[in-house]
């Protein structure tokens, strides 16, 4: 079936008030910064939220794949499993692993993990080895082939998402669907340095005051997060049937995740305050707060919001038929538009563009 979705986009325009907090720590502990329009802004790395994306559709009951550089223990401990051999099993999983990844972390789904132990089986775990120890070529080849590329990843939403990069088997390479940038504050925002002390439960009389001193920085912001969505991609990788289950577990993901740089001495847990979500056709558009919001006594959100509202404006006022919306979704103005019903609005517009062609 051809792509209906191909040049199809969902962008998510998010806006996130935080209290005292140090989300994404910096090499010396500090919250991360970056300057933006020629000032200090709170930054998050894309990096960051990613990971707490991938997580949250883990506890969403999503199946996810793994990345890891242990891929040798996984499929040793499968094939003793299947019946192999323990010398068996230890000189297949080595060179099936370092076939496919050295000193790298690899991405991989359970299906393909078992993939590779039923080709073992299928060879009696005994697989021919050249002189140094490597695979045959053709053999190699047979090895890769359990990875498929761009394959449905029913058990690795992950993958098909976030991409992946196997530079011993460029083959199998995902191109990634999910596109996030930078968490930035929409403000300036310098960070401010915690002093604190600690108490021994047991003072001797040799202690005075605290038995501990020391110093954390902190910040607080309103963040602009930006994420956009390749449908065209997330087609291909994962097939049609199963695109809008997809959406609504990656906006559900997106709308709890929160990175969790201390958590438990600075707690932010705080959700979307406002979004906007479009789904359009064409060019990608961020929005960049170049020009940093004033809070004028009102706080960060409320003028954040009017910039956010007034870019999209002007975006779509400059694009003309370039702009290409299909759908725009707010949510944070109606209370009874909750994360539910913004899901189920997407998966109605896609279910409407997967019957245009």
């Amino acid at each position: 079936m051809k792509n209906p979705l191909t040049s199809y986009g969902i962008e998510y325009h998010i806006l996130q008030s935080f209290p005292v907090t140090c989300l994404n720590r910096d090499d010396v502990g500090a919250p991360k910064s970056a300057i933006v329009g020629g000032v200090q802004r709170a930054r998050v790395s894309s990096q960051c939220w990613k990971r707490h994306v991938r997580l949250q559709l883990r506890d969403l009951g999503v199946h996810i794949g793994i990345r890891t550089k242990k891929l040798e223990g996984l499929l040793l401990e499968k094939m003793l499993k299947a019946g192999a051999a323990e010398e068996q099993a230890k000189v297949c999983s080595s060179v099936m692993a370092s076939t496919l990844a050295t000193d790298t972390l690899l991405f991989i789904a359970d299906s393909e993990i078992d993939n590779l132990v039923a080709y073992a089986a299928e060879k009696q775990f005994s697989l021919p080895l050249e002189a140094k120890g490597n695979l045959p070529k053709k053999e190699a080849s047979a090895v890769v082939k359990c990875l498929q590329p761009n394959n449905k990843f029913a058990d690795g939403l992950d993958i098909a998402l976030f991409g992946r990069m196997v530079a011993q088997a460029p083959e199998v390479n995902v191109r990634a669907a999910a596109s996030f940038a930078h968490a930035i504050s929409t403000h300036k925002s310098v960070n401010e340095v915690e002093f604190f002390t600690a108490l021994d439960d047991i003072p001797g009389p040799d202690v005075q005051g605290s038995a501990h001193m020391g110093a954390l920085e902190y910040n607080s912001a309103t963040y602009y997060r930006y994420i956009a969505l390749d449908l065209g991609q997330l087609w291909d990788s994962i097939g049609g049937e199963n695109i809008q289950t997809a959406v609504q577990a990656f906006t559900k993901a997106l709308y709890l995740a929160v990175p969790g740089a201390r958590q438990s001495t600075q707690a932010g847990s705080c959700l979307w305050n406002y979004a906007r979500i479009l789904v359009r056709k064409g060019q990608r558009m961020q929005v960049c707060f170049d020009n940093p919001v004033r809070s004028e006594g009102s706080g960060w959100l409320i003028p954040s919001i009017k910039a956010l509202d007034a870019a999209l404006e002007n975006n779509e006022s400059l694009s003309g038929s370039l702009y290409g919306k299909v759908a725009d979704y707010t949510f944070g103005k109606d209370p009874s538009f909750n994360i539910d019903a913004l899901c189920t609005g997407l998966s109605e517009t896609l279910g409407q563009l997967g019957n245009e062609k």
